[in-house]
């Protein structure tokens, strides 16, 4: 019962700066080899930052115990009691989700079975145009923004699957909701980038940019939140076929000027790739098109790049830039898979994301990175590829340095962000400091992470995820549930848009 006393406190704990924590096994994901498990471990968090980590030692814990009393609060046991118990769990780096969307959060399930481009007219925009058509009402209902409530139960789901820092590219309207994503993430203390969509051709006519109008989006953004070092906005062409020239250019040019990140959707499915080489910008593909106007360099990230040509490849590597792989969405929208292997062997780095809910259907990380090796494997008849520790470093440490931020490894100075894996799991009873590794990735399903730990800020807790600061979480469950009932009943009759890609 402590830990409910502990939480009811108000502000106790972000009050309480140092935590302690006692692991089964480590795996840090640093040092000279990143498949090290530590047995008998700890993490010791000061503020935002890991303090020190590594094997337990009683000798460590009675100089801690002296040095900061009962301001220290140990999982597991009430403070400053006694010696801290051995949990019997399994630690690694929190996950680091590179893409996704959060505005897709409630829209899980509708328009199955359709490619790319029709899943969007049948699902994201009928989606957003109940939203738009009916915000006044549904802001009087909930009380706040409809598109907070779906920013909220996003938050709430990456925290579940252990993402305590993400990617989410705000296009279609969402790129008008900055202020509601803001809050969100404000809320759920996690750390986010929100790539600001911009699209000027084959999209809904409703939501086309002009280059003036979405240079004065990013300078907005910039101005409002560019303090924020938990919220930072770079710009998110939405698709390379929906932005022309006269848009890429100068939102490149920006980011140049303003040393950010650039994100882009790009060959992601087939017709849409193919159509584009035809008739879009004849004889290129995307990346070639992207590449042809100055567009990639080290900077640029690029979602998906499924469908290949005989040369994209090269040129992502010989420009450094990185891909982020969503082989959920990828499998379920019949888009395809990137040819990873390749990629990897020409050092570009590629993380592996979920993308958003509306296509992946969930934000499981260990989902993601189980089917991305399976898939490998199985194509190129080779057990050999991807191993777990490749799959959990795309899953924590490699999509921390794309996004810049100070994760995915444990070690003193990194970000205080972490995730255990309860080993008392009838699938994880089997694990040892040999396997757990494996493990992690070939038996766990997810539903395994206990606690969840950002910033040096738990949010989740023995399995449950922990109220956000002003909102708590039956709210979010309970509002997510009735917007989404709300959306079900409009969707029977929504009208089709058609304005998607080759789907025009």
């Amino acid at each position: 019962m402590f830990i409910e006393h502990y939480f009811q406190a108000e502000d106790s704990h972000m009050k309480t700066r140092v935590k302690f924590i006692r692991a089964r096994y480590l795996i840090p994901l640093c040092g000279a080899n990143p498949k090290e498990t530590i047995e008998d471990a700890f993490i010791l968090t000061d503020g935002d930052t890991i303090a020190a980590a590594g094997a337990y030692e009683t000798a460590l814990w009675q100089k801690l115990s002296e040095k900061y009393g009962k301001e220290i609060f140990v999982f597991g046991a009430e403070t400053g009691q006694g010696e801290p118990p051995l949990l019997n769990i399994a630690i690694t780096p929190a996950f680091v989700k590179a893409h996704g969307h959060d505005h897709e959060s409630l829209i899980i399930g509708f328009a199955r079975d359709q490619k790319l481009t029709a899943w969007l007219d049948h699902s994201v925009h009928p989606f957003s145009r109940f939203i738009e058509d009916n915000e006044e009402r549904l802001r009087e209902d909930f009380g706040c923004s409809p598109y907070l409530v779906a920013y909220r139960h996003s938050r709430l789901n990456d925290i579940y699957y252990g993402i305590t820092a993400a990617l989410s590219h705000n296009c279609d309207y969402a790129k008008y909701r900055l202020d509601d994503m803001h809050l969100a993430n404000l809320e759920a203390a996690t750390a986010m980038i929100i790539a600001i969509g911009s699209q000027d051709r084959f999209y809904d006519a409703r939501i086309l940019d002009t280059p003036e109008v979405a240079l004065k989006r990013m300078d907005e953004a910039l101005e409002k939140f560019g303090n924020d070092s938990r919220f930072r906005c770079i710009p998110g062409p939405d698709q390379l076929f929906s932005n022309s020239r006269a848009l890429l250019v100068p939102l490149k040019k920006w980011a140049d000027q303003h040393g950010t990140l650039i994100h882009a959707h790009s060959s992601e499915e087939p017709a849409t790739t193919a159509w584009f080489q035809r008739e879009v910008e004849p004889g290129f593909t995307p990346v070639e098109y992207a590449d042809n106007i100055g567009f990639m360099d080290e900077n640029v990230i690029l979602a998906h790049q499924v469908n290949c040509g005989p040369r994209d490849v090269d040129i992502i590597a010989e420009r450094r830039a990185s891909v982020v792989h969503n082989p959920l969405a990828n499998t379920i929208l019949g888009s395809g898979m990137p040819p990873v292997i390749e990629m990897l062997a020409k050092g570009v780095r590629v993380a592996i994301a979920t993308d958003g809910s509306g296509s992946a259907d969930n934000q499981n990380m260990i989902n993601a990175g189980r089917l991305a090796s399976q898939y490998q494997k199985a194509l190129h008849a080779d057990a050999t590829l991807l191993p777990s520790v490749d799959v959990l470093r795309m899953l924590t440490d490699i999509p921390a340095q794309v996004l810049r931020f100070n994760k995915g490894r444990i070690a003193p100075g990194m970000d205080a962000d972490f995730i255990a894996f309860d080993l008392d799991r009838p699938n994880m009873v089997a694990s040892t400091a040999v396997n757990v590794l494996d493990n992690l990735i070939w038996a766990a399903d997810g539903s395994e992470i206990s606690h969840v730990v950002g910033s040096g800020r738990i949010m989740k807790y023995n399995h449950r995820v922990l109220d956000f600061d002003g909102v708590s979480i039956a709210k979010i469950k309970d509002d997510a549930r009735r917007l989404t009932g709300m959306f079900a009943d409009y969707f029977k009759n929504a009208p089709e848009i058609k304005g998607t890609g080759i789907h025009r």
